[in-house]
């Protein structure tokens, strides 16, 4: 004897999948992440992720143009300077590959799409690192802070409307609000990367904006192995005024997505990082998986764990097959 009731019954046609469907995924829920290279005559590959580019300042327009007209809700800028230096000092100069871009963006595309901005020394630094270095080598929480403040409020005056803190500094957001409030920048957002782990994931990233980093950053950016730590982070930061809190890796850390979600009230991001972008493309390229079939059930997995936007680099190809 069958039972009365059916689960099968509601995946018979399309039609009806679509209309019990409880997750979903829309192009002005995502954030297209882009490089920008000083000096850069043309888009350059970046042979770790294929079909991502470090752009051109035209190319980098032409894309904001791209994101707008496919719907998307962000544009993140990262910079890959031409020199670099101790203290990150091309992060904070106005006339410094991010902050030139960021004004391209924003003379570009208005505000048609929320442009956010990295607010982070690891792409300007000699060294890698997020933060500056004390005499000892280790990062200086406190003097970071003084950097990143600075670093803000050139990215909003550039043209930012949300930046991005992803050095997992002590009380960085409070910091980053209070410097912009005194600069007269209220409306100004700020994304947290409140649980940013220590990931074996962000390796093509880091050859995206040509990291020089040696070593790692395991005594700032969170263990893996850690949940609590992540809900202690996003309670710190929604505490000190951040306006949106992230996880970052997003598929390795769906529990965290979950867990953040139920604690915050604010929206939570996640971050679909380059090393996820990559296996994908790998196998893809390989003929293992379906690209589109890949791309969108990894960003509805993203979604149903808890999270209001999501940063891809599928971002435009996925809002083509949204609509």
């Amino acid at each position: 004897m069958y039972p009365s009731s059916r689960p099968r019954r509601l995946r018979a046609t399309a039609a009806m999948r679509g209309l019990v469907r409880e997750t979903t995924v829309t192009a002005s829920q995502l954030v297209l992440p882009v490089f920008v290279k000083e000096g850069a005559t043309e888009p350059v590959p970046i042979p770790s992720m294929p079909g991502v580019v470090q752009h051109t300042r035209d190319s980098l327009r032409k894309a904001a143009v791209e994101a707008v007209a496919a719907g998307l809700g962000g544009i993140m800028l990262f910079g890959v300077p031409a020199t670099r230096d101790a203290t990150g000092s091309a992060g904070i100069d106005p006339d410094g590959v991010l902050n030139t871009a960021l004004r391209d963006v924003r003379t570009e595309v208005g505000d048609d799409i929320v442009i956010m901005a990295d607010t982070c020394l690891d792409e300007f630094t000699d060294h890698g690192h997020c933060g500056l270095l004390d005499a000892a080598g280790r990062v200086d929480n406190d003097a970071t802070l003084a950097e990143y403040a600075q670093m803000a409020v050139a990215q909003v005056q550039a043209g930012a409307h949300v930046v991005g803190l992803s050095g997992m500094m002590d009380g960085q957001v409070g910091a980053i609000r209070a410097a912009l409030d005194g600069a007269g920048y209220l409306d100004a957002g700020i994304l947290a990367y409140s649980a940013k782990y220590a990931s074996v994931f962000y390796g093509p990233f880091r050859d995206a904006v040509e990291s020089a980093l040696q070593g790692d950053r395991l005594t700032y950016q969170q263990d893996p192995a850690n949940a609590r730590e992540a809900l202690r982070e996003a309670a710190l930061d929604l505490a000190e005024g951040a306006d949106v809190v992230m996880v970052k890796p997003a598929l390795s850390y769906l529990d965290v997505i979950r867990a953040v979600a139920e604690l915050s009230d604010v929206p939570v991001a996640a971050y679909q990082v380059s090393g996820e972008y990559s296996m994908v493309e790998a196998a893809v390229a390989h003929g293992w998986l379906d690209r589109r079939r890949a791309v969108l059930e990894t960003l509805t997995s993203i979604r149903r764990a808890g999270a209001d936007l999501v940063l891809t680099y599928w971002a435009v190809q996925a809002a083509t097959w949204l609509r």
